[in-house]
């Protein structure tokens, strides 16, 4: 009732006031809210999750996948559905059986019985409806073992996306790490739910079947073991290492439709603004093509495997008709004998070609286990020692200490910077664009790991204490704020867990977020859209100060927090750094020189290094490097000259 009462009221606010606010409905149609009602009271109790996060995997964890290490944490389902595999082969194989039985015993001269007839037909039905109610039980069996197996690798796969460091996903595409998520694991899924119970159960059913047909005839199932089954296998052998390259490289392209798809989608305006559709399409094209390429060298593949096998069993069982036909002649073998033998023979054929269909399958996953495998053992970057302790209480000094970095060994962004913060000092980073302040700023925030030197947070190497303790104690609002798919609320109470609406009130006049909920239809609870495209950028960026603040955190670090904004929204933005300022170490990152003269005190940072550190004032007078830059800024119309001069007279 909950999600009815709540969801159902803004569904209906929102279709009545969201026209004139500018924002999408968002909420559930008051005509399917019986519906939606009734779904909702039906819903089963859900125990609650007890899943837990560490930064350092498990030795679960650490162990490399496989398929078998995937399928052993669930040995019950894996042996029911075994058994179950075992006992539908054997029973399939009595049918050839009851056939010999009623030829010999019911219909050749001599043995006429029609209750023979009878009951081996009645026989060959019970065992159909058998084994046609095992294979029911079967795969449900293997649809439950797949679905809880897939679930957990999801789980995993995701857990090690949280724990990968900012430079893996600098490097990779979007695109291709959600074709990991889906692609690969619904292969994985089709492999665990059908393909291996129908490779064991084919695979069993040859063995039998050999087995079967040396104790009718051993001298055909010698022709046929010497004649037939080394072709197959040399067969198989070379569809094995062309198809494992065909569907690997199948992965790898699929991948790059996603991404292409992906990097489309999320920058349609883009595209849109610069008449790039004509283009985009020809270069998705280009890459939709090569993942055709590589679909048609396996349908090549298969398409030369599956013909041979077949023409060989037709080689096969010509030749052993000849042969069986004239041990017959001969007296040699009864006829009974030899129809039970081409009815088991003609068994033996078909699985190959069931196999020849699972073992695309098997393929198909196997390649999926290699690229997941291969995403599992990236390690991050930025790691957790183990037994870490927790970083204590912080009152915000922070120290660099000969501090060199660089995204790639061989090209170094900062070059031994040495600077100290003291505790609620608000130091802003200047500079041109690249001379290495967002660097900076994400070194002290453990986004990434000095190259040399250290890092300190009240005395304390960051990297010796846990990242969860230290990023607890620290708030990031970058230039760009995300926002989630969700209500304002859920976006405010991001960064901590049970916040009360006291909290929430006290951070939205804080922020000057006030005139904003009020107008929007349901205030906090308001939903906006993935991104907050919903809202304009002063408005995002003041949900992202809001977030900071009920995060409570001792440092602030704010990226560029004004450059996109227009004066107004700037001027709204400043008043709320006043407030969310008092009492924290900050460090704050600005292009505009509003900004910088806000803060305590200024870092010129430039060629990978800080050239020069003072206050404003200081500054000024010292006329180097900030005092060029405040006067080219009063040159092009530097906002609030007012304030302009009282800083040149005081200086």
């Amino acid at each position: 009732m909950a999600w009815g009462g709540g969801w159902g009221g803004g569904g209906a606010m929102f279709g009545g006031t969201s026209a004139s606010n500018g924002l999408p409905f968002g909420g559930i149609p008051s005509e399917l809210m019986t519906e939606a009602t009734k779904l909702l009271a039906s819903e089963p109790a859900h125990a609650p999750s007890n899943l837990t996060f560490t930064q350092r995997p498990s030795e679960k964890e650490h162990e490399r996948l496989t398929l078998p290490q995937l399928l052993r944490a669930y040995p019950r389902w894996v042996v029911s559905g075994s058994l179950l595999v075992i006992i539908i082969s054997l029973i399939l194989q009595g049918g050839p059986l009851l056939t010999e039985l009623a030829i010999n015993k019911g219909m050749v001269k001599h043995h006429h019985s029609l209750a023979v007839i009878a009951i081996c037909g009645l026989l060959y039905l019970a065992l159909a409806f058998a084994s046609a109610l095992l294979q029911r039980v079967q795969v449900s069996v293997t649809g439950k073992l797949a679905a809880r197996v897939m679930h957990d690798l999801r789980i995993r796969v995701f857990t090690h996306f949280q724990r990968l460091s900012l430079d893996f996903f600098t490097e990779e595409k979007a695109g291709v790490l959600m074709s990991r998520m889906t692609s690969d694991i619904e292969n994985l899924q089709q492999l665990v739910q059908d393909g291996i119970s129908q490779f064991a159960m084919q695979g069993l059913t040859m063995v039998v079947i050999t087995a079967v047909l040396f104790t009718i005839n051993v001298t055909l199932a010698a022709w046929t073991v010497l004649l037939v089954v080394p072709l197959l296998f040399a067969l198989t052998v070379w569809f094995h290492r062309a198809s494992e390259k065909g569907y690997l490289l199948s992965r790898d392209r699929i991948a790059n439709v996603l991404a292409d798809l992906s990097e489309s989608l999320y920058g349609i305006r883009v595209v849109t603004a610069n008449n790039r559709q004509r283009r985009n399409i020809r270069n998705h094209r280009h890459v939709v093509g090569a993942y055709r390429d590589a679909n048609l060298y396996t349908g090549r593949v298969n398409a030369i495997y599956g013909p041979a096998t077949i023409t060989i069993g037709i080689l096969g069982q010509g030749l052993l008709l000849g042969i069986g036909g004239h041990m017959v002649l001969e007296g040699q073998l009864n006829l009974g004998e030899l129809v039970a033998f081409f009815l088991y023979l003609n068994r033996f054929f078909g699985p190959i070609q069931l196999l020849v269909q699972q073992y695309n399958a098997l393929q198909q996953g196997r390649s999926s286990i290699i690229r997941l495998r291969e995403l599992l053992e990236i390690p991050p970057a930025v790691d957790e020692v183990a037994d870490a302790p927790d970083l204590p209480t912080i009152d915000g000094r922070i120290t660099f200490e000969n501090v060199s970095f660089g995204y790639h060994p061989d090209h170094l962004v900062l070059h031994d910077v040495n600077l100290e913060i003291a505790p609620g000092e608000s130091v802003a980073f200047v500079g041109p664009t690249g001379a290495g302040k967002s660097t900076m700023a994400k070194l002290a925030n453990r986004f990434y790991d000095p190259t040399s030197g250290r890092v300190l947070l009240d005395g304390v190497d960051i990297r010796t204490v846990t990242l969860r303790s230290l990023r607890s104690q620290l708030g990031v609002v970058p230039q760009e704020p995300f926002l989630f798919a969700g209500s304002i609320r859920t976006n405010l109470g991001f960064g901590r867990t049970n916040i009360t609406n006291d909290e929430i009130e006290e951070a939205i006049d804080v922020v000057g977020l006030r005139e904003l909920v009020e107008r929007l239809p349901d205030g906090v609870d308001t939903i906006v859209h993935e991104r907050g495209q919903t809202l304009s950028a002063g408005e995002r960026q003041l949900l992202a100060l809001a977030r900071a603040f009920l995060a409570r955190p001792r440092v602030l670090i704010l990226d560029e927090a004004t450059s996109s904004l227009d004066l107004h929204s700037e001027t709204v933005i400043e008043k709320a750094l006043d407030r969310l300022l008092e009492g924290r170490s900050a460090i704050l990152i600005a292009h505009r020189l509003t900004t910088a003269q806000r803060a305590d005190r200024i870092v010129v940072v430039d060629h990978g290094g800080v050239v020069e550190v003072g206050t404003p004032k200081e500054l000024l007078r010292a006329g180097g490097p900030y005092a060029v830059m405040y006067n080219a800024w009063l040159q092009s119309g530097g906002r609030d000259s007012t304030r302009a001069d009282v800083a040149s007279d005081d200086a």
